[in-house]
């Protein structure tokens, strides 16, 4: 069976750099931190009180009153992303099958908001049942791709990846294999998030994972940089639209990139850390740059997970090194979250997103907040420390590692005909 090739012709984000691609892109080449303190909720007796919220965000702007009480935050956030990125991509359904167009979405947690409040509200009354009929509804991970499926009449393959922080690079791959098999023509992926609230804020604090530099938030999230003492929690939704080279060119649509291959594999080590030597991680990019049939040198730039935590940051260095040898010293590697925060399960979209407008405009954001180098780091390694860096990216890998061990990568590259 011949495989179809894979291109992106569609792009939608709302980020706390910018609720737009654009604006989210020139945050990121600007070195702009989206970290500020929490307004979301009184965040003043918790450890940490500050994330990467979204901004200026008006679920109004995508649906009326009525509809955006049915919704988590998380969907919302969905919502606007995929409404940018289905008229990036200039689709037009009613000219199109949409038996073949599907939605396969990314979250690791999914409607957080919506349970802490109906478990919070019963709590507070008399043990008398009082549940919102959409409570269920609107917690479930998997009613992204069904509200966005339903929004657009799409008929295609309809499902959520949760694979925690790795949900939205697992989404991407899943897509991205539906469509060279011929199972679809054109699918919606990415991911999206929405766990600024008291429940998300404490529960990463009881696990001391989240940076408490609550003097400084704007350089909290550290990556790579020897003082690092957590990551910073983020919030958004990024979508990107995929599609068969056939169906792209049948229709007239640009094309950003094309996807080149996709690797994913485990830990087997530990709920939440990542292997000391990286060896899922390396597994994840090997298996990735094989099934694009890449060498090593084939990479120029590395969206790495860089989460800012002591342990992950060592690892992931480790495993590149480990994989690429001596080419290692010939990337651009950087770590976006720097800027954006973690947005967890939305982390590998919104990073995708920064890896495809890499490839298409020859330059690599930077790892903001480096003042110390870490011993325990290879500082010979291109960080691109602080400033972004003009290069030819013809091809870039995205990296995306989650709690239970759950490690995936995925590579595009230039599109050419």
């Amino acid at each position: 069976m011949e495989l179809k090739r894979v291109v992106v012709t569609g792009l939608g984000a709302l980020t706390p750099l910018g609720n737009t691609v654009p604006a989210y892109w020139d945050g990121l080449i600007n070195g702009v931190s989206g970290a500020a303190p929490i307004t979301h909720f009184d965040a003043s007796k918790f450890k940490t009180q500050f994330a990467c919220e979204v901004k200026g965000f008006d679920p109004h702007d995508f649906m009326d009153r009525k509809e955006a009480r049915k919704v988590d935050p998380f969907v919302q956030y969905a919502i606007a992303s995929t409404d940018e990125a289905v008229k990036d991509a200039a689709l037009e359904f009613d000219k199109l099958d949409t038996n073949r167009i599907g939605v396969i979405w990314g979250s690791g947690i999914g409607g957080l908001k919506t349970f802490l409040d109906e478990v919070v509200t019963y709590a507070k009354g008399d043990g008398t049942p009082r549940f919102n009929p959409f409570f269920i509804p609107k917690m479930l991970v998997d009613i992204a791709p069904g509200h966005i499926s339903m929004r657009h009449g799409l008929r295609g393959p309809n499902f959520s990846a949760v694979s925690a922080c790795a949900s939205a690079t697992n989404a991407m791959i899943d897509a991205f294999n539906y469509i060279r098999m011929g199972m679809a023509d054109v699918i919606i992926t990415g991911g999206s998030e929405a766990t600024v609230n008291e429940a998300g804020i404490g529960g990463f604090n009881a696990m001391h994972a989240l940076s408490t530099r609550n003097d400084d938030p704007k350089t909290a999230s550290r990556p790579f940089d020897k003082d690092r003492d957590g990551f910073v929690s983020g919030e958004g939704s990024g979508a990107i639209i995929l599609e068969s080279l056939e169906h792209a060119l049948a229709r007239g649509a640009k094309i950003y990139a094309e996807v080149a291959g996709g690797g994913m594999s485990a830990d087997a080590y530990h709920i939440t850390a990542s292997h000391p030597e990286g060896l899922g991680a390396k597994l994840a990019m090997s298996k990735a740059i094989t099934d694009a049939s890449f060498t090593f040198a084939d990479v120029d730039y590395i969206n790495v997970h860089g989460t800012s935590t002591p342990v992950g940051d060592i690892s992931e260095t480790k495993a590149i090194i480990d994989l690429f040898g001596e080419q290692a010293y010939k990337l651009n590697i950087s770590s976006t979250k720097s800027m954006t925060g973690h947005l967890l399960g939305a982390a590998g979209a919104i990073e995708a997103i920064a890896s495809i407008l890499s490839v298409k405009n020859d330059i690599v954001p930077p790892t903001i907040n480096h003042f110390t180098d870490d011993p325990q780091i290879d500082n010979n390694l291109n960080f691109t420390f602080n400033t972004a860096q003009q290069r030819v990216v013809n091809a870039a890998l995205s990296n995306t590692f989650g709690f239970g061990g759950h490690n995936a990568s995925i590579i595009v590259k230039k599109y050419h005909a």
